[in-house]
C-alpha cells in the first residue's frame, strides 16, 4: 500500500508550479489530492475569498467523505523595497499569502480534527531566513508564514494535528518566471539568479513537491512545527 492511501489532501494554488507537482506527487502516492485554484484547479477557490474557501473545502469532503491534508500554498509576489508599495499592495499581499492561509486552515479544521492523520503543510520560502534585496513586502508575509507554522503546531498539538512548512529556494517555476520578466533583460537576470545559487541551478518544483509529502506523510508523524529548506544550499552555503 502507498503511504496516503485513503486519505484526502487539498493543495490550494495547486494549478500550477510547486502546487501542481505536490498534487502529482500526492496522487502518486496514494492520495486522493484535489487541487483549488482560482482557474484551472479541481475545485475553484479564491482564498481571499472566505465564502468560496468554506464552499471549496466542503465541496471537497462531500465528494470524499472526509479532509486529511492541507496544503498552504497559494501565494502571490511583490518585488520592491518597502517604501515601494502603497498600502493597498500591502494589503492585498497580505490577504493572499497569509490570511488566505489563516482561512484554507480554519475551513478544514473541524475535518482535520477527526482525522487519524491529520498534516498542515505551509509554504514559506528561504526569504525567511535571508534577507533578499528588494523583497521587503514579500518577506513580510512568509516571515509571518513560518512563525504562523509554529504556532499553529503548538496549538494543535492536543488535536492531534501536525503542522509543519517548506521554505523554497528559488525555483524553476512560472510563478518565478513572471518575475523575471519584469527586470530589463530577462535572460541576464535569470543567468545572475542561477550564478547564485550554490547548487549551480534553480529549486524544481517536483523537488519542493516531495519535501511537502514527506511532512505530510503519515510516515513523519515525529515531525511539527518545523521549516524544511529546499533551497539549493542557498540559505547556508557560500
Amino acid at each position: 500500500m502507498a503511504e496516503f492511501d485513503g486519505l484526502v489532501a487539498v493543495v490550494t494554488g495547486g494549478a500550477s508550479g510547486i502546487g501542481a507537482a505536490t498534487v502529482e506527487v500526492l496522487r502518486s502516492r496514494g492520495a486522493i489530492a484535489v487541487s483549488l485554484d482560482r482557474v484551472g484547479g479541481d475545485v475553484d477557490c479564491d482564498v481571499t475569498d472566505d465564502t468560496q474557501v468554506r464552499a471549496a473545502i466542503a465541496t471537497v469532503v462531500e465528494a470524499h467523505g472526509r479532509l486529511d491534508i492541507v496544503i498552504n500554498n497559494a501565494g502571490i509576489g511583490a518585488v520592491g523595497r518597502i517604501e515601494d508599495h502603497e498600502d493597498a499592495e500591502w494589503n492585498r499581499v497580505w490577504d493572499v499569502n497569509v490570511l488566505g492561509l489563516m482561512r484554507v486552515t480554519r475551513a478544514a479544521l473541524p475535518h482535520l480534527k477527526v482525522s487519524p492523520a491529520a498534516a498542515i503543510v505551509n509554504t514559506a520560502s528561504i526569504v525567511s531566513s535571508t534577507g533578499l534585496v528588494n523583497r521587503a513586502l514579500y518577506t513580510a508575509t512568509k516571515g509571518a508564514v513560518e512563525a504562523m507554522t509554529r504556532a499553529m503546531a503548538a496549538d494543535m498539538l492536543a488535536d492531534g494535528i501536525r503542522v509543519n512548512a517548506v521554505a523554497p529556494g528559488t525555483a524553476d517555476t512560472p510563478w518565478v518566471q513572471r518575475l523575471l520578466d519584469q527586470a530589463a533583460d530577462p535572460d541576464a537576470a535569470r543567468a545572475a539568479l542561477v550564478a547564485r545559487q550554490p547548487i549551480g541551478r534553480l529549486v524544481t518544483a517536483p523537488e519542493i513537491a516531495h519535501a511537502v509529502a514527506y511532512l505530510a506523510s503519515p510516515l513523519a508523524a515525529s515531525t511539527t512545527g518545523t521549516t524544511l529548506a529546499v533551497d539549493g544550499g542557498a540559505h547556508s552555503l557560500r
